[in-house]
């Protein structure tokens, strides 16, 4: 039972993780191919790995006579809209603008999941929550002294970004209760993959350029990040995030992600020689609170109901 209850943790902690060192082969990535390359072929390789592991017998997925409309409704949130509304509002604001917008995402799922899945979060895992937060939040506040881009439409598309995220979280939990996390999965990664590589052809038609479709991946720079995204970014981390998602409230699962944020840090300290300052240890340590507190009021929530349960069964 022990092994159960924390094997959602352990997956929700090590699909943070994946994501956090992403950033990093992210930006090895977008110096040989544009962001909708990278993004095409990153769920291309990880829709033909999926594939080719259920052609092999490895995993199971069966989606005969069961209706996806769910699935695919999380397969449109994340990662079809999320990616483009989050490339988009980049693109178009400051990099402080995009990680204080992107850093709510919890916030916003919490809310979701009180409306659509009537979660009641207690009052102090929603302190906790907003702790780690306001980690991500001060460490790109201290990062980039809060440059503003005054952007407004690039709000809005950081605003969708959010939605989808959330949108995300509460189909997938709800899509849960009928599949596996791995046939979730499964449509996620063609869904995604037919739809960024939908844009991308009609991008090269317009330019004429059909014929260099696959011309970076002849640059071997290409290979690694692409074989980190596509397969543990994609394949191993949004499984174990679906997996997360199907057996824990999703307020709980969402504040995870923050993790990515302390993960990315240390890759670009460590690998990528960046600067490392106080308010990175400040920040981090309130993610790190916020997290822990908001899994130990969430288990000692359980176990109240579950001593009421046995208390009115008496």
């Amino acid at each position: 039972m022990k092994n159960k209850k924390y094997l959602p943790i352990l997956s929700a902690i090590i699909s943070s993780t994946i994501f956090g060192f992403s950033f990093m082969f992210t930006k090895i990535g977008l110096e040989i191919m544009t962001p909708i390359e990278l993004i095409s072929f990153r769920f291309l390789l990880a829709a033909i790995v999926m594939t080719l592991l259920k052609f092999l017998k490895i995993i199971e997925v069966n989606l005969k006579g069961k209706n996806i409309k769910m699935i695919l409704l999380a397969s449109l949130c994340e990662p079809v809209l999320y990616f483009i509304f989050e490339v988009t509002g980049i693109n178009m604001t400051t990099s402080s603008e995009a990680g204080l917008m992107i850093s709510i995402i919890p916030v916003f799922v919490t809310i979701f999941s009180i409306i659509f899945l009537k979660e009641k979060p207690r009052i102090s895992q929603l302190c906790f929550i907003g702790l780690s937060v306001f980690g991500v939040i001060f460490i790109n506040m201290m990062k980039d002294r809060l440059s503003i881009s005054g952007n407004f439409l690039g709000i809005i598309f950081l605003f969708l970004a959010i939605i989808s995220s959330a949108g995300y979280n509460i189909a997938s939990k709800k899509a849960s209760e009928e599949f596996k996390p791995l046939e979730i999965t499964f449509v996620m990664m063609w869904v995604g993959a037919i739809a960024f590589n939908s844009i991308l052809t009609v991008n090269h038609l317009l330019k004429g350029t059909i014929a260099k479709y696959f011309y970076p991946l002849a640059n071997i720079q290409a290979i690694i990040p692409l074989f980190y995204l596509g397969i543990l970014s994609s394949v191993a981390a949004f499984f174990m995030v679906n997996y997360t998602i199907s057996k824990i409230p999703v307020s709980q699962s969402a504040v995870f992600a923050n993790l990515s944020t302390i993960v990315s840090i240390v890759a670009g300290v460590l690998i990528l020689k960046e600067d490392f300052y106080w308010f990175h240890v400040v920040g981090s340590i309130m993610i790190l609170i916020g997290v822990w507190g908001t899994v130990y009021y969430g288990d000692k929530s359980i176990e109240n109901k579950v001593l009421v349960s046995q208390i009115e069964e008496i």
